[in-house]
């Protein structure tokens, strides 16, 4: 099905086209993630030890979804995620604070403006590794340390991800060298107050790295290491099966993996992934949802969905030739 042509209607649809649902949650769902063994055995060694796990390997492969599937496993709830930025810092790993608006309301105080009395901690907001310490202590112990909109009942274990920490600067990983350690975190603007986690509530934390600069040895010696390798035909058909459930066509199955292989396999700069190839059968089966092979019933099926395996220009001719 077309939802935009090259042809635009005289007049605009009365009411709003409908559009298909986001398709994305269906390559999510943990209950599906498959891990390959090695994976299982190095998650296992981090649990064991205690120790942050650390994995790598191209972008696709489910290094991210290894946190979902591992929380899913251990019936810990959602990962709490921290996605890395150029401009992280070592403190915004546990939380951030809000000067800036404390600030401004000390302005208002002062021009007489009436307004919600705030405290100090209710300027803090904590991210991912400062919520799971948090989380590991009763109520009774960190309730001073709360803003009013923090839920917390009983004490409990997270995953922690820390996603693309090669995004961050140099000094990021040796800076929490002793707060991933010995998982503690002070905040000056409270007086410099320390929390620490409950003994044996260790949170569970899982690094990602796109290896786009190397870790600092120091970092790499306290963190269990793992790449994920890229899967080969049939991992593949496992995951394909696992996510997109059974195809009406083992044809069409094997000719789409012949052709995202050859792919793969092209001297592309940048390579098709896992999570490209899902997409790229989800939009087959879509377009032609009556045809058991679209390959097979509609070649140009192939070049018409292009875009959702290829991603740069200079490889576009490339697969347009290997495709040929």
């Amino acid at each position: 099905m077309n939802f935009y042509t090259e042809k635009p209607p005289k007049q605009s649809p009365v009411t709003p086209v409908e559009l298909p649902a986001a398709r994305q949650n269906t390559q999510t769902h943990p209950e599906a993630y498959l891990p390959d063994e090695g994976l299982v055995k190095a998650v296992n060694v981090a649990l064991l030890l205690g120790q942050p796990l650390l994995l790598t390997g191209e972008p696709g492969t489910g290094k991210t979804q290894l946190a979902y599937s591992l929380a899913y496993q251990l019936g810990l709830g959602q990962p709490l995620k921290f996605e890395t930025k150029s401009t992280s810092t070592a403190k915004d790993l546990f939380y951030f604070y809000d000067a800036l608006g404390r600030f401004h309301d000390a302005q208002a105080a002062q021009l007489g403006e009436q307004g919600v009395q705030k405290h100090s901690v209710d300027y803090v907001t904590y991210n991912a590794l400062g919520e799971a310490i948090i989380r590991t202590n009763p109520l009774e112990i960190v309730q001073n340390y709360l803003p009013n909109e923090f839920e917390h009942v009983e004490p409990c274990r997270s995953v922690v991800l820390v996603d693309e920490i090669d995004k961050a600067p140099l000094d990021f990983p040796n800076d929490i060298l002793n707060e991933i350690e010995n998982l503690y975190f002070r905040i000056p603007e409270l007086r410099n107050t320390e929390i620490k986690i409950t003994e044996n509530m260790s949170p569970i934390l899982v690094l990602t790295s796109n290896s786009e600069k190397p870790l600092p040895e120091a970092f790499l010696r306290r963190c269990i290491y793992y790449n994920v390798p890229f899967p080969d035909e049939t991992d593949l058909e496992k995951i394909i099966t696992a996510r997109l459930g059974t195809f009406a066509s083992d044809e069409f199955l094997n000719q789409a993996l012949e052709i995202f292989l050859r792919l793969r396999n092209g001297n592309l700069r940048k390579k098709p992934s896992t999570a490209e190839l899902l997409n790229w059968l989800m939009v087959l089966r879509e377009m032609y949802p009556d045809a058991d092979n679209p390959i097979a019933d509609n070649p140009d099926c192939v070049l018409d969905s292009l875009s959702s395996l290829v991603k740069m220009k200079e490889d576009t001719d490339k697969a347009k030739d290997i495709l040929r």
